[in-house]
């Protein structure tokens, strides 16, 4: 996007909306509720705007920014950090509501986002119940850590809320199989996804929810996105080591993961960390090493639309 000359920058709140427009200076304040969406929709479209930037704040950001985009508005979400380093970077040291709303459309007409399509209702339903799970499996962890050192009549409360957890956690599950099952789009991209030794079902889920641009983008960008890309720190005479920064966390964490298991039972994996750690490299950079490897294999394949016996076959034989 290289000709962007008006932008609007919206701050978040649970009970309102600040808005800036940018070059004009203009700000206004409306309620964070869908009852003022349609005027709101009515007044960026008389502005015209090149850009509607707001920052994902943990999903209070999701209905206005769906309302915007299904109106066809230009509207980017992005990670707040890239905000507060932009403010940093620009002297905005001051914070208030409006402040931050002129710093959000500041950001969008300086470095000038790339718009991606936003989660449909059914993926974030399905990205909804995938956080959840995850919620249930952190408490799970941390009950049966707490069950051992637990005296005999507290732990039986902890027992019973174990079962009661791993009850929720199964049904979870059940759900989203549902979920994937009724999307033909979607299974096919997990059949192609779990084909891989070492990939299970909550990577893939990650990946559909939290990575729809896999099979859309080079490897590259994709492993950038994830946050697996290695980046130079150099400076001068200066020969800084490489390392990942940024990224998709809850994407990462899991194919983090899934990548402890692929290492040691993916035969493809397993050579490549081997020849990595006897050539000298740390477990740790050749476990990062193994997480881009496999993240653009997996691109490959759903690019092609290849399970993993036709993909190893087809690179053995080159």
């Amino acid at each position: 996007m290289t000709d962007v000359k008006r932008v609007v920058g919206i701050d978040v709140a649970k009970e309102k909306l600040d808005i800036a427009l940018r070059p004009e200076k203009t700000f206004w304040t409306i309620s964070n509720c869908e009852s003022e969406f349609p005027s709101l929709i009515d007044k960026l479209a008389e502005f015209n705007p090149d850009l509607v930037v707001l920052e994902a704040t943990g999903g209070l950001e999701m209905p206005v920014s769906s309302v915007l985009a299904a109106a066809g508005l230009p509207v980017v979400v992005v990670n707040p950090r890239q905000i507060r380093d932009f403010a940093k970077a620009t002297g905005r040291l001051a914070k208030t509501d409006r402040i931050d709303a002129d710093v959000i459309a500041h950001f969008g007409e300086s470095i000038k986002p790339e718009i991606r399509p936003l989660k449909d209702e059914r993926t974030r339903m399905l990205t909804e119940i995938l956080t959840r799970r995850r919620q249930l499996v952190d408490m799970l962890t941390s009950e049966k850590n707490r069950i051992k050192t637990a005296r005999a009549r507290i732990r039986k409360d902890i027992a019973q809320h174990i079962k009661w957890l791993e009850k929720r956690i199964q049904h979870t599950n059940d759900e989203l199989e549902k979920q994937v099952k009724q999307s033909p789009i979607w299974r096919k991209q997990d059949e192609i996804v779990t084909s891989v030794p070492g990939v299970g079902p909550v990577l893939s889920l990650a990946l559909l929810t939290g990575l729809p641009e896999l099979g859309k983008l080079n490897n590259r960008k994709i492993s950038a996105l994830v946050g697996v890309a290695p980046f130079n720190r150099d400076s001068g005479k200066f020969k800084g080591t490489r390392s990942i920064w940024g990224g998709r966390a809850n994407v990462r964490s899991v194919l983090y993961m899934a990548t402890l298991v692929a290492v040691r039972f993916n035969p493809v994996l397993k050579k490549f960390y081997d020849r990595l750690v006897q050539a000298g490299k740390k477990p740790k950079v050749a476990i990062v090493a193994s997480m881009r490897k496999l993240i653009t294999i997996l691109n490959a394949m759903v690019k092609n639309g290849t399970k993993w016996q036709d993909f190893s076959q087809q690179n053995s034989c080159r």
